[in-house]
């Protein structure tokens, strides 16, 4: 994806686990919002797994928070409301259906473009919550709606 050469650079940074809520709270709602380094990420609680992404959409910046959980292919995946793009939960892959146009018998497949949305670590201890941002050094597509004017979490200050 370009966007002009605006596209930040994702450091290599250690970064600590940050607290971000109860396990309590993730079960009752199926996902939890949180800003951690000044990056946004939604947290998602579905069939007993935690998983962490970037909060927004790494095509158009679309909210993932307000995203349905559906599966396809077998791998639970978080659509976008704006424009419907699935992105795995488990890697951050966005998700295509694919077809042999010169095939007039063949059938649409579930492929993958690659990892496009930043995955963050996500771990429990005695019902708290804590993300740890992803170190990975590769640039991702989500990484340019990280941080910065996109931001949809609203500072109380």
């Amino acid at each position: 994806m370009d966007h002009n050469g605006s596209e930040q650079d994702h450091e290599m940074k250690d970064y600590s686990s940050v607290y971000v809520g109860r396990v309590d709270d993730i079960k009752k709602s199926g996902r939890i919002t949180a800003v951690i380094d000044d990056r946004e990420v939604v947290i998602f609680y579905h069939k007993g797994e935690y998983h962490a992404m970037d909060i927004r959409c790494y095509h158009s910046g679309g909210p993932l928070h307000l995203g349905e959980i559906e599966e396809f292919d077998g791998q639970p995946c978080i659509v976008c409301p704006w424009h419907k793009y699935k992105i795995t939960l488990a890697t951050g892959e966005g998700l295509y259906q694919s077809i042999n146009p010169k095939d007039p018998s063949a059938k649409p497949k579930w492929c993958s473009k690659g990892i496009k949305q930043r995955i963050h670590t996500v771990t429990v201890d005695n019902g708290n919550i804590y993300v740890t941002l992803s170190n990975e050094p590769f640039k991702c597509d989500s990484d340019f709606y990280a941080t910065g004017e996109f931001k949809v979490i609203k500072s109380p200050f």
